[in-house]
């Protein structure tokens, strides 16, 4: 049975780029699609803000002239798959020709990485609204879309761009969707791979699931598989490494558990910090909240590097300075901006001074000096350190 939109959404789109369709589908002479995200954002009920168009050649002409139409900023992505962006009005719009040389849209979909976007819709030329709410729908994406299940159409789909290995976690993490059990073991079989995409958008996809609600899920169906030890391999050696009585998981565990509650701290800072919940209300929010979910699954980076056992005595002396130290040739190889990996670096390197100044409170009492230089050391990250602090002791 086929599915059907429940409205012709690119008529909420502005009226300039509807015209804009309708001259280049008029003067290129074929067919144009809307397909892959949109349509499943559109299935989803979600107006898309990355629109897709698929035509069996010329994609890269298509886009130059739209760009020229709308005034807006065109990037070739690939001018030998035949990809290209036009950036207007917070829109991203990407036009790409028939792959791999098919020559009909069922074809050119079953060439995707996932069945929930190989899905299409066609354009009307005359009007630049859709001619049809009718879904082509060649692999059932449709119905996996209702199962809320990423499957990949064939291992070769998975295999033709490594990024998807990580793609398939990015989308499960801002979808909330399961991975479908034999893409999974693909994923886990052919997770080496991964290495050969661009290091830019590795970063990219990672970017997206530590900002989802689910990063701290994700992240741990990544360990399960085995692709986190390919993108990070710093954090494989955590993996049991045993700690003082204090703690009862390893020191991986206790790192991903740290981001577990650093999610559940996020949501609700008044639960964790009575009456004080505003003053970390802005930390929760937006890059300040991204930089701590990196913090706090890092924090412990220094703990291999730095273990001890002296007379049975687990130690980790120093090691929130060796893990800002390790966590800079990550974020370096990951090409993540300067002020990016500042702030993350920083958490790490001071992420213990919250806890010294609470033993030295029970102790000998806190001087106020001590609290100047807490304040001079974290400057506006100050909120920062003491809501990855509470992460930090709630793990385990």
């Amino acid at each position: 049975m086929a599915t059907v939109l429940t409205q012709d959404w690119l008529q909420t789109y502005p009226e300039e780029l509807r015209l804009a369709l309708v001259k280049v589908a008029q003067d290129t002479g074929q067919p144009m699609y809307v397909a892959g995200g949109p349509v499943r954002d559109w299935l989803l009920g979600v107006a898309a803000r990355d629109l897709d168009f698929t035509v069996p050649k010329g994609a890269v002409a298509c886009a130059r002239e739209v760009s020229g139409l709308l005034g807006g900023a065109f990037v070739l992505l690939d001018e030998a798959e035949d990809v290209a962006r036009v950036v207007w009005q917070g829109l991203t719009l990407d036009f790409s020709g028939f792959r791999n040389h098919t020559t009909t849209i069922e074809d050119d979909l079953g060439q995707r990485d996932f069945t929930i976007n190989a899905m299409a819709v066609p354009l009307a030329p005359e009007t630049g609204s859709l001619a049809s709410l009718t879904v082509v729908d060649p692999l059932g994406g449709v119905a996996d879309l209702g199962q809320k299940l990423l499957k990949t159409p064939a291992l070769v789909n998975l295999l033709a761009d490594p990024l998807r290995l990580l793609r398939a976690y990015r989308f499960s993490a801002t979808l909330g969707f399961a991975i479908e059990a034999q893409t999974g073991a693909a994923i886990a079989a052919h997770g080496g791979l991964l290495t050969k995409a661009a290091m830019e958008r590795i970063a990219y996809e990672l970017g997206l699931i530590i900002a989802s609600p689910r990063a701290g899920q994700t992240i741990s169906l990544m360990a399960d598989s085995g692709l986190l030890w390919v993108v990070f391999p710093e954090l494989a050696a955590e993996r049991g490494l045993k700690q003082p009585a204090s703690h009862h998981l390893d020191v991986f565990g206790h790192s991903l558990e740290a981001l577990y509650c650093l999610e559940k701290i996020l949501l609700d800072p008044e639960a964790y910090f009575p009456e004080q919940g505003g003053l970390f209300r802005e930390m929760a929010q937006g890059k300040r909240a991204v930089s701590l979910k990196w913090a706090a699954l890092f924090h412990d980076l220094g703990k291999p590097k730095t273990h001890r056992l002296t007379e049975e005595k687990i130690t980790f002396y120093n090691h929130d300075q060796a893990g800002a130290k390790i966590f800079e040739i990550i974020a370096e190889r990951l090409h993540w901006p300067r002020d990016d990996r500042n702030r993350v670096a920083r958490l790490i390197a001071l992420h213990m001074w919250p806890f010294h100044l609470s033993n030295a409170r029970l102790r000998t009492g806190i001087s106020r000096k001590a609290c100047l230089r807490l304040i001079k050391a974290a400057g506006d990250d100050l909120a920062s350190l003491f809501l990855l602090a509470m992460a930090d002791s709630l793990a385990g």
